[in-house]
């Protein structure tokens, strides 16, 4: 999955108010006293103030799962001592500006932006291969200001790493997952495993450590720009699967695998691969 999210009021500069002074003139007749010039007040305009700072790389927040695959957060940073369920990995600038014209934050543009720099930066962050990460249950989410906070001047978006627990819940996080995928092996309470055979129905993605009975083992990676069609997503798994099943298997003549392939709804949002499992 994608998952694929603090509102300050609009800042602006105040209005300055001008005055208009004019002297006045007494008497009459041949001792009229000159008339003093009209002076104006020097206009003076209020800065407006700088926008708010933005988020902080490090930061904890006990985000529920609603809140985690929206495109703005209200909820605020938690010491990351206390229970949380995301960290902030990455903060960066958003380029808004087309053609010399600026584009609202909640723009394709933007928004695309984003969703391309944080999955790219979450790799380096957990120390594993893109492979090691899509066959985890390790995340990025990310969020941009709002209208509002945009509006007065913030750029910033933010990408944290999540662990999913279940297709609906996120885990609480005992560590910052910084490293978590780095080593030989992935462990077990971040490991990608199922409830089933992919194509069973009662299939759900869970962490092994969780109970389980299949695990997920190899990626197929696919480079077309378009969904190539169902049958060719589906047959260029089939030999890689079995072989990567046969590999692992306590008896390589005896042994279950399954292939799960992106659909093209899938393919649209992002997933251009499929995973091969396993029985564990």
């Amino acid at each position: 999955m994608s998952i694929l999210r603090r509102t300050s009021p609009v800042l602006a500069a105040g209005t300055a108010l001008v005055a208009l002074l004019a002297g006045c003139s007494s008497g009459g007749g041949d001792d009229d006293k000159p008339r003093d010039e009209p002076t104006r007040a020097a206009a003076t305009q209020t800065p407006a103030p700088a926008p708010a700072p933005g988020p902080a790389v490090g930061a904890c927040y006990q985000l529920p799962f609603d809140a985690a695959v929206a495109p703005t957060s209200e909820v605020e940073p938690v010491e990351c001592a206390q229970p949380h369920t995301s960290v902030t990995f990455s903060v960066g600038s958003t380029d808004a500006v087309v053609d010399g014209h600026l584009v609202a934050v909640d723009s394709t543009r933007v928004q695309d932006q984003v969703a391309q720099a944080c999955p790219g930066r979450l790799e380096k962050y957990l120390g594993g291969s893109l492979t090691d990460v899509r066959l985890s249950m390790i995340r990025s989410i990310w969020f941009t200001p709002t209208v509002d906070e945009s509006d007065a001047g913030a750029t910033w978006f933010r990408c944290d790493a999540v662990l999913l627990d279940g297709a609906s819940q996120l885990a609480d996080l005992d560590s910052d997952l910084k490293g978590a995928l780095r080593g030989p092996t992935t462990a077990d309470k971040y490991a990608m495993c199922g409830t089933a055979a992919p194509d069973a129905k009662n299939f759900e993605r869970v962490r092994c450590s969780a109970k389980h009975s299949w695990r997920a083992i190899e990626v197929i990676a696919f480079d077309q720009a378009s969904y190539p069609g169902q049958n060719k997503v589906r047959s260029a798994g089939r030999t890689r699967c079995e072989d990567a099943a046969a590999d692992v298997a306590d008896d390589p003549l005896s042994f279950k695998w399954g292939y799960e392939w992106p659909t093209k709804e899938q393919w649209e949002m992002g997933q251009k691969f499929g995973r091969c499992w396993t029985t564990d």
